[in-house]
C-alpha cells in the first residue's frame, strides 16, 4: 500500500479499477499516512475524514457496478481558497465566512466523478506569497528539507503530494502559484489556459490573472485531473503518451525585470534541461519574444487592485495580517484609469506571442532563480523588505499570468543539497495537450515518481 500512495492519483485509479484495492482501503491508507506526516509538514489545514470515508464507500459501489472515470475512488486535496460544501473556506486568515453551502465548480465536478475530497490544504494569507506561512495556521514545509517552504501560494497542496499524503491535489495561480511549489517540491503542475477551469464563484480572479490547475506527481496524474476539471471535454490523459512530434523549442532567459541573476546550479538545470530536450528529438535555439517591460507592469497593477478587490469583499479585514492590508492598501490607491491602461497593454502583448508562436511550438524558461526561502525568513518582516526580498526569485512567472498562456511546471533536478529544481516550458493558448505530450515524453526518458524524500 506504500507503494502505491507514492505512485500518484492515474496509479492509484488503475488500481483501483483492476480490483487491486478498494477505495475504502486507499483512504483509510492516506487517512494513516496524514496522521503519520501532516502534524510535520502542516499541508493541510482540515482533514473532511468522515465526509471522505461516506464518499469512498459510494465510490467502491460505482466501481463494482463497473463505472469508471479518471478519479472514481482517488483521494485528492483542495487548495483553501476554493469552497468544499459544509467546510470553511480561509485563504490561509482566520475565517471571515460561514461553511460554503455549496461545492465550487472544480470541486462539484471532482466528486461526480467519483474523487475524494480528503481536505483543505494550507495556502499563505490572500494567496499572496511565494512561502506558505501565515499567523493564524503557521508553516507548511517542505519535504525534501523541513526548513525550507515548499512555495506558494498552492504550497500546501504541493507539500501534501511531495510527502506522499495525495497523489494530487487542486491549486490556483495568479502569478505562480501552481508552478512556484511544484518546482520547489519536485512534482508536476500546469497553470492551465485563462477560462480553461471554472473557477465559480471567485469573482475577479485578480483582474483575469488567476486560474485553476493540477498538481500531481506525475504527468498522467494532472492529465487526469484536466479530464475531470477542464471544460473542453477531456482527452488529456491520451495526450501523455501521444508523440509531440519533433518541436521547435525557445529557451528563454530574459525576463521583465531586466537582467536577474540566478543560481548557477540553477542555470545549470535549464541548460541541461534544453540538452535533454534537444536528445528527444527537439530544436531548440535560445530566443526571447519581444515583450519588454510590460508584463511586470500590468501584472503589478492587476495583482495589486486585484488585492485590494478581495480584501474589500471581508466582513473583517482588521484580522487580516499587517502586510496582507499594506497591500491592499496599495492597490485602492490605483485608479480605475490605470487598472484599464494594464487591460489595454495585453492585447499588445498578446498579438508579440502570437507572432513569436508562429516561430516556436514550445517555449523553456527557469522557474525560481534560486532555492526557494526558509522557513521565518520574512517572519515579522515588512511590505518592503517581503517583496524586495521575494522579486528576485521569481521574475519568470508573472507574465504568464498576465498572458493567460498555459504553463507546465517540469522536475528537472537537484541542487547541490537535494532541494528539487524545475523549468517551465510554455505554449500558446489552449496547447496543455502539447505540453503534457512533450513533458510526458520527458518524463518517460528521465522519471522522478520514485524520489521520495525522507521523513
Amino acid at each position: 500500500m506504500e507503494d502505491l500512495l507514492w505512485a500518484g492519483a492515474h496509479a492509484q485509479a488503475r488500481a483501483l479499477s483492476a480490483g487491486q484495492v478498494t477505495a475504502p482501503e486507499l483512504l483509510e491508507a492516506v487517512l494513516r499516512r496524514a496522521e503519520t506526516v501532516n502534524p510535520t509538514v502542516n499541508a493541510f489545514r482540515v482533514l473532511y475524514a468522515d465526509a471522505a470515508r461516506t464518499a469512498a464507500v459510494d465510490a467502491q459501489r460505482r466501481l463494482d457496478a463497473g463505472e469508471r472515470t479518471p478519479l472514481l475512488g482517488v483521494p485528492i486535496a483542495v487548495k483553501d481558497d476554493t469552497d468544499v460544501a459544509g467546510g470553511l473556506t480561509t485563504k490561509g486568515g482566520r475565517p471571515q465566512s460561514p461553511p460554503a453551502e455549496q461545492d465550487s465548480a472544480v470541486v462539484a465536478k471532482l466528486r461526480a466523478a467519483g474523487a475524494l475530497i480528503v481536505g483543505h490544504t494550507l495556502t499563505p494569507e490572500q494567496c499572496l506569497w511565494p512561502f506558505t506561512e501565515t499567523l493564524a495556521y503557521g508553516a507548511t514545509r517542505n519535504p525534501w528539507n523541513l526548513d525550507y517552504t515548499p512555495g506558494g501560494s498552492s504550497g500546501g497542496s504541493a507539500s501534501a503530494i511531495a510527502a506522499g499524503i495525495v497523489g494530487a491535489a487542486t491549486g490556483s495561480d495568479g502569478g505562480g502559484s501552481i508552478r512556484m511549489p511544484a518546482s520547489a517540491t519536485g512534482i508536476f503542475g500546469v497553470k492551465t489556459s485563462r477560462d480553461l477551469v471554472d473557477v465559480t464563484p471567485w469573482t475577479g480572479t485578480w483582474s483575469g490573472l488567476s486560474v485553476i490547475g493540477p498538481l500531481g506527481r506525475t504527468v498522467a496524474d494532472t492529465a487526469a485531473m484536466l479530464d475531470v476539471i477542464a471544460e473542453d471535454g477531456g482527452t488529456y490523459g491520451d495526450a501523455v503518451t501521444a508523440d509531440p512530434g519533433t518541436l521547435r523549442i525557445a529557451l528563454s532567459w530574459r525576463t521583465p525585470l531586466g537582467p536577474t541573476p540566478m543560481n548557477p546550479r540553477w542555470k545549470r538545470a535549464v541548460v541541461d534541461t534544453a540538452d535533454r530536450l534537444r536528445d528527444l528529438g527537439h530544436r531548440v535555439t535560445v530566443a526571447d519574444p519581444a515583450l519588454g517591460t510590460g508584463p511586470s507592469t500590468q501584472f503589478l497593477i492587476r495583482y495589486l487592485r486585484g488585492v485590494a478587490q478581495d480584501v474589500a469583499k471581508l466582513p473583517n479585514p482588521k484580522w487580516l495580517e499587517s502586510r496582507t492590508r499594506k497591500v491592499a492598501a496599495l492597490g485602492r490607491r490605483i485608479p480605475d484609469s490605470t487598472l484599464r491602461w494594464a487591460h489595454a497593454g495585453e492585447a499588445p502583448l498578446r498579438r508579440v506571442m502570437e507572432e513569436f508562436f508562429t516561430r516556436f511550438d514550445v517555449i523553456l524558461q527557469p522557474s525560481w532563480t534560486r532555492r526557494p526561502t526558509r522557513i521565518g525568513q520574512f517572519h515579522g518582516s515588512g511590505l518592503t523588505a517581503t517583496y524586495t526580498g521575494v522579486t528576485h526569485r521569481i521574475p519568470y512567472f508573472p507574465t504568464w499570468n498576465v498572458l493567460g498562456n498555459p504553463v507546465a511546471a517540469l522536475p528537472v533536478g537537484r541542487d547541490e543539497a537535494g532541494m528539487p529544481i524545475g523549468v517551465q516550458l510554455i505554449g500558446p493558448d489552449r496547447s496543455e495537450r502539447l505540453l503534457l505530450s512533450l513533458s510526458g515524453q520527458y518524463e518517460r526518458a528521465h522519471p522522478w515518481v520514485d524520489r521520495r524524500p525522507d521523513l
